[in-house]
Formats: C-alpha cells, sequence, structure tokens
C-alpha cells in the first residue's frame, strides 16, 4: 500500500500560485500513474490533473488546462501541483491519489486506489 501526504495548501488571492506537494512512502511509487483531485463544499470530488509513471504523459481538466502544471520527482517519491492564475472557484480540498497496480494516465478516481488526506486550497477575490 501507498501511504500519501498533501502539502502546500493555504489562503491566497485570486490571480495567486500556490504549489501542492503530495510525497509518497510505500510500495512501488515510480511505476504509478498519479492524479490530482479536488472537492468543493456540497460539490463531487472532480479530477484535476493526472501523470503518467515517468511524467511523460499528463491529462488535465478543462476547468484548469493551461493554468495548473502537474509533476513528478520519482527519486523524491513526491508529485506536484503548481496552480497560477487561481480563481474564486479552484477552492477546494485538493486530494493526491495513486494508481496502485498501473502507470497509466486516467482521469476516473474509482481507479485510483490510493488517497491522501487532503489539503485546503482557498482563493479569495
Amino acid at each position: 500500500q501507498v501511504q500519501l501526504v498533501e502539502s502546500g495548501g493555504g489562503l491566497v488571492q485570486a490571480g495567486d500560485s500556490l504549489r501542492l506537494s503530495c510525497a509518497a512512502s510505500g510500495r512501488a511509487f515510480s511505476s504509478n500513474a498519479r492524479g490530482w483531485f479536488r472537492q468543493a463544499p456540497g460539490k463531487e470530488r472532480e479530477f484535476v490533473a493526472a501523470i503518467n509513471w515517468n511524467g511523460g504523459s499528463t491529462y488535465y481538466a478543462d476547468s484548469v488546462k493551461g493554468r495548473f502544471t502537474i509533476s513528478r520527482d520519482n527519486a523524491k517519491n513526491t508529485v506536484y501541483l503548481q496552480m497560477n492564475s487561481l480563481k474564486p472557484e479552484d477552492t477546494a480540498v485538493y486530494y493526491c491519489a495513486a494508481r496502485r497496480s498501473s502507470g497509466l494516465v486516467v482521469s476516473r478516481a474509482d481507479l485510483f486506489s490510493d488517497w491522501g488526506q487532503g489539503t485546503q486550497v482557498t482563493v479569495s477575490s
């Protein structure tokens, strides 16, 4: 099993940037695809971005494309989400996720087996 711990959330103003980190421990990190999801109050969890096992393939939700960048450093067992030009509608709890048996990029939450506890991102207008 993989343990995931997110960090880097906070309160920022619209137009600001934040970088989230997700540190992993456990088995087979470097072969797992990873993703970021978010959940705003009263809404369902939604896909944000995903990256394949070696960082060569990424996929983004339309709502964040061009503003967010997902990356990974397998040597540090860490995945990042660089968030630029933040908007109030980006306010949510952000969750890191890992696929347990595949390095391929997907956007479906049910295909990710391991989840972090989440980090709050609040963007004020």
